[in-house]
């Protein structure tokens, strides 16, 4: 009983969102529009529980499904991104709060006011500089190295416990790094990746037990595509088809996020994450055969050069944490 009273806040949300999305649809007689737009809500029943149980956001789901499988614009992905997440992934985080998850509380609070700076910032200056061919070969490297890396060392990654010590300045320097420089630059012309980057230093380079490490990530993607969404409704630049989808995929991501972060608490997260790592590879291919018109051989080079340069930076992190495990272990026994 004490669980479910902790949850309260979490049940209140779903009630203030479910009540304001009915009347939205209801009193601007919307319902048509959402169920026109039935196959994202479909796709997102997917991309949501991808959000609240690994370390992507539900747009790694929503933009490969509008981009490539829709051809819709680049653009509109990653504002549907920065749109569905500040729901799934608000939602998630919510439930994660609600359920005392342990979370790297130093890095978070670091990462929090970057992203806070970065996601505006870069969504003025750095995302109009992006092609539409970019932002998809940006995203489907960026995602293709995160499914390498994982296949390579899914074992090793999920064995972690607890995480390797390091000092308060590390925390500081490393969460503002992700949160500027990684909302300034991936999540301002995806839409998503800055979850992934905090995730990759948490666990790489500090060896994190991946209960702590993706509810982590979750709470920064979650406060990154608030503050990206905010940005955009301001600015008056979000791009036309985003409302419409997110109409009809917000309610199913609400519930499912969370329902996600469950699931995955029961069954584990290796084969969630086998399945998203070599989805993600796939992606990278599928991505490369439909812009096969757009398409030069410096494109496809740069596109491959990308998740060499990802992985060469991931393998980079991973060297670091050895190195900060190892000179831990030894201080451990000298102490001993």
């Amino acid at each position: 009983m004490s669980r479910y009273r902790r949850l309260w806040p979490f049940f209140l949300w779903l009630a203030v969102f479910y009540g304001a999305w009915l009347a939205l649809v209801l009193t601007g007689e919307r319902l048509a529009t959402a169920l026109a737009h039935w196959p994202m809500a479909v796709a997102m029943a997917a991309g949501s529980y991808v959000a609240g149980s690994t370390p992507m956001g539900g747009g790694t789901v929503g933009f490969p499904v509008l981009v490539l499988l829709m051809d819709l614009p680049a653009t509109l992905g990653r504002d549907f991104s920065f749109a569905i997440q500040a729901v799934g992934m608000t939602s998630a985080s919510i439930y994660i709060l609600c359920s005392r998850k342990e979370l790297e509380w130093p890095m978070l609070k670091a990462a929090l006011p970057g992203a806070l700076i970065g996601t505006p910032l870069g969504i003025l200056f750095v995302a109009p500089l992006a092609s539409d061919l970019f932002i998809k070969l940006l995203f489907a490297s960026m995602w293709c190295s995160f499914g390498l890396l994982h296949l390579r060392r899914i074992n090793e990654i999920t064995r972690y416990e607890g995480m390797t010590p390091h000092d308060k300045a590390f925390d500081y320097k490393v969460g503002m790094t992700v949160g500027l420089f990684g909302s300034l630059t991936v999540a301002s012309i995806t839409g998503v990746g800055i979850d992934m980057f905090l995730y990759m230093f948490l666990v790489l380079w500090c060896h994190a037990d991946l209960k702590i490490a993706i509810p982590t990530s979750v709470v920064l993607m979650a406060f990154t595509s608030l503050v990206g969404i905010a940005a955009k409704l301001l600015l008056g630049d979000l791009q036309p088809g985003t409302f419409e989808n997110w109409l009809a995929a917000a309610p199913i991501v609400a519930i499912g996020a969370p329902l996600g972060a469950l699931v995955v608490s029961r069954i584990g997260r290796r084969p969630t994450l086998i399945v998203v790592s070599i989805l993600c590879v796939v992606q990278f291919a599928w991505t490369l055969v439909h812009e096969r018109a757009s398409l030069t051989p410096w494109n496809a080079g740069a596109a491959l050069l990308g998740v060499v340069l990802f992985l060469l930076l991931f393998q980079d992190m991973y060297s670091h944490g050895v190195r900060l495990a190892r000179r831990s272990r030894g201080e451990r026994s000298e102490t001993a």
